[in-house]
């Protein structure tokens, strides 16, 4: 199993979970099976390189992405790649992923996506929306 919660930088399981999954600077991997932890740049086209972040999770052979919170758009991409998706992590990535673990996040759905994400050119904040 491969775990991929989108980070703010480079500091493994202390990395503070990224708002928006899209756009941040790095992806954090974990798999829970061997402990391993794995930091990969994001080079999406949000990011000034090419294709979709969700299409370069999918490569990296990722099962279950972690986030904040994510547009209906991306929940569908995800679902179309079989990477399961849940929603309200927050604090660092081992706080996302004992709240994974505890049950407490929540399966991504149309119901808890973000709708202000499908609006690009409207500048949101998370704590407030999503």
């Amino acid at each position: 199993m491969q775990i991929c919660i989108p980070t703010m930088g480079n500091k493994g399981l202390d990395e503070q979970v990224g708002e928006h999954f899209g756009r941040v600077p790095s992806y954090t991997l974990v798999n829970p099976d061997t402990n391993d932890v794995k930091i990969v740049d994001n080079t999406s086209e949000h990011m000034g390189g090419q294709g979709y972040p969700t299409e370069i999770i999918a490569k990296l052979g990722v099962d279950t992405m972690l986030c904040g919170g994510l547009g209906r758009r991306a929940i569908m991409m995800f679902e179309d790649f079989g990477i399961m998706v849940y929603v309200g992590a927050t604090g660092t990535v081992r706080d996302a992923l004992q709240a994974y673990n505890e049950g407490k996040l929540q399966a991504a759905t149309d119901k808890n996506a973000c709708s202000q994400h499908a609006y690009r050119k409207q500048e949101h904040q998370h704590g407030e929306h999503c």
